[in-house]
């Protein structure tokens, strides 16, 4: 897998992952390794349990390796503090959720600056980038409208809007079409393809499989392993250690 062209934006090194539960001990990722390079576009599949939520978790920086490393554009995150992630988290990546997590009393475009009130030193002009990326997303006449105006693929608009605010290394997407009918779905899986030819790397957890179609590569888990890669114009294989 390292002979893929682009630099490393995710690499995960023997990445385990662990959690009690009551008096058991949960393996939601089992030795984990893998590399997600700039401008690939990824499907995250795999039945519930399988680790692809654990997996986007550690990601996003939002959980942390029980055992393995993991590295951001090189930077291993074990030694940083919570403010030093949050920093990292802001600036290297975008987060596009099911449920949008949009702030009610904000419109569009301060819902689209969250991500920069973050950080120690925001990008310039950023008013007029929130504005340039909501009419990208195709909000024009909404740039005042608070999320209850809004339709639910609407809102899904201004999530992804908000996750580009930083021009961040890498666009993690859960469930992103999950909420919304087929026809909206579509239209933000053509945002997603847009985005991808644009350069953007995308990591789109899913579990259906129209939606992972969509991707360029294909990475499925099973039991907190590595069970399938797909890549683009190649055959699917499956991996042993599944």
């Amino acid at each position: 897998m390292s002979d893929r062209p682009g630099d490393v934006v995710a690499d995960l090194q023997n990445v385990g992952r662990v959690y009690r539960m009551g008096s058991e001990l949960v393996h939601a990722l089992r030795d984990f390794t893998f590399q997600f390079r700039s401008g690939e576009y990824w499907a995250i599949m795999g039945s519930s349990g399988s680790g692809k939520s654990t997996l986007l978790n550690l990601l996003g920086c939002i959980d942390r390796p029980t055992s393995g490393t993991y590295s951001v554009r090189g930077q291993e995150i074990s030694g940083l503090n919570d403010n030093q992630l949050s920093v990292l988290r802001g600036r290297e990546l975008g987060f596009i959720f099911q449920s949008y997590n949009l702030i009610p009393q904000l419109n569009v475009i301060d819902n689209i600056l969250v991500p920069v009130v973050y950080q120690d030193d925001p990008i310039p002009n950023a008013k007029e980038r929130a504005v340039e990326l909501a009419e990208r997303v195709g909000l024009q006449g909404r740039l005042d409208h608070r999320p209850s105006q809004l339709s639910g693929g609407q809102q899904q608009r201004v999530a992804i809007a908000r996750s580009l605010i930083n021009d961040p290394a890498m666009i993690l997407a859960d469930e992103a079409t999950g909420n919304l009918d087929s026809k909206t779905a579509e239209e933000i899986l053509e945002l997603f393809d847009e985005l991808h030819a644009s350069g953007k790397t995308i990591l789109l957890v899913t579990h259906e499989q129209e939606v992972g179609d969509r991707a360029q590569h294909l990475l499925r888990l099973k039991d907190g392993l590595i069970h399938e890669v797909r890549l683009a114009g190649e055959p699917a294989r499956e991996e042993a250690s599944a």
